[in-house]
């Protein structure tokens, strides 16, 4: 039977480390979410919005965020905001801010993409009863919008999660970099332990995302 490497998590505390690591990054992916969708609700909205000044403000932050790796926006709010302007920021924080930043920017792309979804014609009833622009958006728009976007808006949370493994590169403890960890200290005593703990890692990033998946495939095949 081929050496896998697994028993170099069956030593010292391994396994409780690849779990309190994976607790970090869901921290860090859920908060960053929770604070990405009102954020991108409002700049969803904006983007709809005939106004040319705020939805040229609102193009350049959707294609800046999208054309810029999140690796060089965490290197640049990290290292770069702490040495330009003295700050002392954490890497977790500075991951937070990076993901809310995509986030943001992700989630005001759906929204935009449910609000323009909605036909003309419920806008023009909605004119023709007298409702202001804001009971509109509150009464007609907002609530159709927030039912398509349930499904989208779950699986931005595997995305999330998937995508903090790059806050490794800047020092955060989270499940990769424990990993790294385990395999460098058992580098000699288990040649093949990068095999099995990134097969765990792996097992670990599906048990976490894939009933998220199932939750937002249900979501959409019900409210279809």
């Amino acid at each position: 039977m081929p050496d896998l490497g697994l028993e170099v998590l069956l030593k010292g505390k391994n396994l409780s480390r690849l779990l309190g690591g994976l607790g970090v990054s869901l921290e860090i992916s859920l908060i960053s979410v929770a604070i990405s969708i009102p954020l991108g609700v409002v700049l969803g909205i904006l983007m709809t919005w005939k106004n040319p000044i705020s939805r040229a403000i609102t193009r350049c932050y959707l294609e800046f965020v999208r054309i810029m790796p999140q690796m060089v926006l965490l290197f640049i709010v990290y290292f770069g905001t702490t040495r330009a302007f003295g700050w002392n920021l954490s890497g977790e924080l500075s991951s937070v801010i990076v993901f809310s930043v995509w986030g943001t920017a992700e989630m005001g792309d759906l929204v935009r993409g449910a609000v323009i979804s909605i036909p003309a014609h419920q806008y023009e009833s909605a004119e023709a009863l007298g409702l202001t622009k804001v009971q509109t958006y509150r009464y007609i728009v907002l609530p159709q919008t927030v039912r398509r976007l349930i499904p989208l808006s779950i699986n931005l949370i595997t995305r999330m999660i998937k995508t903090t493994s790059l806050i490794l590169m800047i020092g955060v403890v989270e499940v990769m970099k424990v990993a790294q960890q385990i395999i460098e200290a058992n580098r000699m005593s288990s040649p093949n332990a990068a095999f099995g703990v990134y097969l765990t890692v792996f097992v670990l990033y599906f048990v976490a995302c894939w009933p998220i998946s199932l939750l937002a495939r249900y979501l959409e095949k019900r409210w279809r």
